[in-house]
């Protein structure tokens, strides 16, 4: 695989990896350059992110009985997460690409719901933001990193981008699949059961 990360918030990062997520939803940040966001790799890294704000963008009904990267579990521990990563970054799980949509109906992205664990309005706002309303979504096939990869934190890795270059990968890491085939097939036909209906009504 190759070493590279894709910057996604820490409580998201958590519920891929453990099966309560299956979708990422992008609309870009201010250092994509021109031609914006896109799913440009195949195969790649989850690079865990923190701020003060995430725990209250996730639906803690969702969050609960989740199993953390914090101290405890649930939305007890979510409350906990630190907000610094000065102690070095850890590679928990890694992604591949199934199915990419273009989103251009607010209903269908709201149609996404039992697939995240973001709050509506936080789907709402990333849907409306810039001039042009819409999002990237993208269905993923979630691996745990065995054991979990970890290295020194840096500057490079900052800024509001998407991808970012990651150290070799060891050669120790194997990828266990999160969910099942059969699981996995289920989350992509709901998937293109709301994307490809309800775009198109």
């Amino acid at each position: 695989m190759e070493s590279v990360g894709f910057k996604e918030w820490a409580a998201v990062c958590e519920a891929l990896g453990c099966g309560r997520q299956s979708i990422i939803l992008r609309k870009g940040g201010i250092a994509e350059g021109r031609e914006g966001f896109s799913f440009k790799h195949r195969e790649f890294f989850l690079f865990p992110t923190w701020f003060h704000e995430q725990p209250q963008k996730v639906r803690n009904e969702l969050w609960r009985g989740l199993p953390s990267p914090w101290s405890g579990t649930g939305e007890d521990s979510i409350a906990k997460m630190p907000m610094s990563q000065d102690e070095g970054i850890e590679i928990k799980y890694a992604a591949q690409l199934d199915t990419v949509r273009t989103i251009v109906s607010i209903e269908t992205a709201e149609a996404l719901a039992p697939l995240h664990i973001l709050r509506p309005d936080v789907v709402r706002e990333r849907f409306q933001y810039d001039k042009a309303p819409g999002l990237q979504v993208a269905l993923v096939r979630l691996f745990r990193v065995q054991p979990g990869w970890k290295f020194p934190n840096e500057p490079k890795y900052g800024g509001c981008r998407s991808w970012v270059k990651l150290p070799d990968v060891p050669n120790r890491i194997v990828m266990q699949p999160v969910l099942t085939d059969q699981e996995h097939d289920r989350l992509r036909s709901q998937f293109l059961a709301i994307v490809e209906v309800r775009q198109f009504e």
